[in-house]
């Protein structure tokens, strides 16, 4: 199982001494508070069940500060697969016990000792081959993969029942616990990275000591199976187990090739990247021009075992003394996701949003925006600037993603919404380094100013809609005026962006001059500031009572068409929506 930062969940203040506690020797942990009952939290949430079954189907490990019951009642629809479970462990309010409950095969009991300890308190361990031998066969350390795990609990069993076991290969590990070893035992336990036979009375472990260098010259969109097929014999004709292949690795050149990420995919294995500086000097030190045997090299820092070639498709495989650290050895490929938080509140801000900023290693973004994340901001770096600074803001983000970071480019509202997905694009296209072409990159919505307005009103944006931006920054005022002019006649309700700021003040004057040459000056105007923020408000004017004054740039205007009706509500405040059919006899 990948191993995921643990979400520590608390339903009242008490627990936040323990909680930190427990957080302090847990990288990336995060705290999770009931909403009106805690403070000072990571992440608030108002449905515990809701919130715990998602961590859960997430396989985030679970630390609840809370009676074991209120656990097991909650989580006990999803028990269905234990090699899937991730740890869950109840901590007593004031840290008097710790219990792992679920994840025995996923590292409990170590996480369960490692909070006891900073804890200063025994574990509630009750695995009896962990009590009597202090080792769980079943969950080797990373680096090691159990071949038969559906053998280990037999295998425990003996040797509770007096058996003892022989040691065959490298293992610091088992052999810093208290199983019984003897020389002529007749249970096994191999440490090999060869394809050999497991029984029930010999467990293998296949150390993850395997390095695979490729080096591609043609970036196929053949989908790779040749490739794939390729470096399987290979691994089969070294009688390698493709359980001790420790991952793919490629030169930063070659990122873009999809073969590279098909073969890491087919051998479920990281793939990481090398730069060709890197790779020069490893050639330098064993003599060698060829990049795969570099590669191979570079990772491992051991021997090479095969080696061959396939049209212009090379590859090399080398053997590494102990198991390769994934997370130190190369760099993984670089990963640029440009967000959108929504218009401010963090109750707007979607679940995928929320995973790719608890996930970034960077937040890239205007200082304002960056704010808006809240505590999901702890522990990453940040890269702040200027509002105006877009397209330098986006190649900043591009160039620490092709370092192999993992980069959240951060806009209010929706970033492909006059923010800073367009702007990415356009870096990548104009500049077009080869470095960046190996980023992978996605786009993540929010929820944007105009749905946030239209929603607190009510249902303006019901019918056609389109928006504009006032801000001749970007494009000339003579477009503006155009697209003002043909959304007026074609009686669109129009969301206008960017209305004034310090420096632009005459054209949200001039716009209105525009829409009344079309528009009703009875229109319904919309103009609704800092939403989700504090200093929220959101009022309802007529076009011809629209004046400059009522906006900034915090502000998102919305001007109803010829079907937009206002409903007086009894509190003295109105109802806008837009009638969804133009033949209102049938409404």
């Amino acid at each position: 199982m990948t191993k995921i930062a643990p979400a520590v969940v608390i339903l009242g203040n008490n627990s936040i001494p323990v909680a930190k506690k427990i957080i302090s020797v847990l990288p990336g942990a995060q705290l999770y508070g009931l909403a009106g009952r805690t403070c000072d939290v990571d992440v608030s949430f108002t449905e515990f069940g809701t919130t715990l079954r998602e961590l859960f189907s997430n396989e985030v490990p679970i630390i609840g500060i809370c009676a074991t019951g209120i656990l097991i009642r909650t989580l006990a629809p999803l028990l269905a697969n234990k090699r899937q479970e991730p740890p869950v462990l109840a901590v007593a309010e004031d840290g008097s016990a710790v219990v792992p409950l679920l994840g025995g095969l996923n590292g409990v009991n170590s996480l369960a000792r490692q909070i006891a300890l900073v804890l200063s308190v025994k574990p509630a361990i009750t695995t009896t081959g962990d009590i009597r031998f202090g080792i769980a066969l079943e969950d080797p350390p990373t680096g090691y993969c159990l071949a038969n795990p559906d053998d280990a609990k037999s295998f425990m069993s003996d040797l509770l029942a007096g058996h003892s076991v022989r040691l065959e290969g490298n293992a610091p590990w088992l052999k810093k616990s208290s199983l019984p070893f003897a020389q002529d035992a007749q249970r096994i336990i191999q440490i090999t990275e060869k394809q050999v036979v497991s029984t029930s009375t010999r467990l293998v472990y296949h150390p993850a000591t395997v390095v695979i260098g490729i080096t591609s010259l043609n970036c196929s969109s053949r989908g790779g199976s040749e490739e794939i097929a390729f470096v399987q014999k290979m691994l089969l004709d070294a009688e390698l187990a493709p359980a001790s292949v420790a991952g793919i690795f490629a030169s930063t050149l070659d990122a873009p090739n999809p073969v590279l990420q098909a073969i890491a995919d087919a051998l479920n294995v990281p793939i990481r990247f090398f730069t060709t500086d890197e790779i020069a000097a490893v050639m330098s030190q064993n003599n060698t021009v060829d990049v795969a045997k570099a590669l191979a090299l570079a990772a491992s820092s051991g021997q090479l075992v095969i080696q061959r070639q396939l049209s212009d498709f090379s590859c090399a495989i080398a053997l590494s003394p102990l198991p390769v650290n994934i997370n130190t050895t190369g760099r993984p490929r670089g990963r640029l996701a440009v967000i959108g938080t929504g218009p401010g509140g963090s109750h707007w801000m979607s679940p995928e949003v929320q995973t790719i900023l608890r996930n970034a290693t960077d937040l890239v973004g205007y200082s304002t925006y960056l704010k808006l994340v809240g505590s999901l901001g702890k522990g990453k770096t940040w890269h702040e600037s200027d509002n105006r600074e877009e397209i330098a803001r986006a190649r900043m983000a591009l160039n620490l993603a092709a370092q192999g970071r993992f980069v959240a480019v951060v806009s209010s509202g929706d970033p492909g919404i006059y923010a800073m997905a367009a702007a990415v694009f356009e870096v990548l296209e104009q500049e077009a380094k080869p470095e960046w072409q190996g980023i992978e990159i996605q786009v993540a919505p929010g929820i944007s100013a105009m749905q946030a307005a239209a929603a607190k009103i009510g249902a303006p944006l019901g019918h056609d809609f389109c928006t504009i931006s006032l801000s001749d920054i970007l494009k000339p005022w003579s477009i503006i005026e155009q697209r003002i002019t043909a959304a007026s006649i074609a009686d669109f309700v129009i969301a206008l962006y960017n209305p004034v700021s310090k420096q632009r003040t005459w054209q949200l004057a001039e716009a209105k001059n525009i829409l009344l040459r079309h528009k009703h000056p009875d229109t319904p105007v919309v103009l609704a500031r800092n939403l989700g923020r504090d200093g929220e408000s959101v009022q309802v004017c007529t076009l011809k009572d629209l004046v400059p004054e009522l906006a900034d740039m915090r502000t998102v205007i919305i001007v109803g068409s010829s079907k937009t009706r206002t409903i007086q509500r009894c509190d003295g405040r109105v109802w806008v929506y837009t009638l969804r059919r133009y033949d209102e006899d049938k409404t």
